[in-house]
């Protein structure tokens, strides 16, 4: 009886909706439209947290003038940052994307910050004793020490990416899932709404186990483990 009700609509609705808006071509557009946001603001998030907690666990000093603004970013609701972005940006795509960025750099940040601080001391002298380049060093040394933290910081961090471009699309973009799910909650259209979360998280999904699964275990492959 719930289950055809207008509240919760059949499977078999659902399954239409999705096939229809498929060959209509809007679900493959307004996926894309997401994909490339959660892409770009994803990268740009890695880059920039990557190089910040690097820089603030090796460097005491930075760490310590930057970590107030570093736990402000962290508690700031992503709403916040994402009105802002809006209202000194515009609704553009450049104040989109920025927005979903800034809202990830903080995590990945201390992620890493953590893993420079765990770096070993006797590789780094192991590295000196051989006379390592910088980009030895780096590659045979630092890398495989903090792959596991890079690997950490993105499966958290997409997690965080995945809901947040949903409200920024929502908030200000004229394309995207978070785009479409606003329009057919404005009709009271469930089967749409489910319709189009259905297959958000079937790519959600997908990334997950042949992405990021993958090189989580490729970055732990040096590490022992429990049997």
């Amino acid at each position: 009886m719930v289950a055809h009700s207008p509240a919760l609509p059949p499977p078999g609705a659902v399954f239409a909706f999705m096939a229809h808006e498929a060959v209509g071509g809007e679900l493959l557009a307004n996926l894309g439209a997401t994909l490339a946001r959660v892409a770009v603001a994803f990268a740009l998030a890695m880059l920039v947290g990557c190089a910040l907690g690097i820089a603030f666990g090796r460097r005491a000093a930075l760490d310590r003038a930057f970590d107030p603004w570093l736990v402000l970013l962290l508690n700031t609701p992503a709403l916040v940052v994402t009105v802002l972005c809006y209202i000194w940006l515009g609704l553009t795509e450049t104040a989109a994307v920025l927005a979903v960025a800034l809202n990830k750099i903080p995590n990945v940040t201390v992620l890493l910050r953590e893993g420079a601080r765990a770096l070993s001391p006797e590789l780094d002298e192991m590295a000196a004793a051989y006379r390592l380049s910088f980009v030895d060093r780096l590659r045979h040394v630092v890398l495989p020490q903090l792959e596991p933290y890079v690997a950490g910081a993105a499966r958290s961090g997409l997690a965080l990416v995945w809901k947040i471009v949903l409200v920024v699309e929502l908030l200000g973009r004229p394309n995207g899932v978070g785009y479409a799910i606003s329009v057919y909650f404005q009709l009271f259209d469930v089967t749409a709404v489910l319709g189009y979360s259905l297959a958000f998280m079937v790519v959600m999904l997908a990334v997950e186990y042949l992405v990021l699964q993958p090189f989580e275990a490729h970055a732990r492959r040096w590490r022992p483990t429990a049997r």
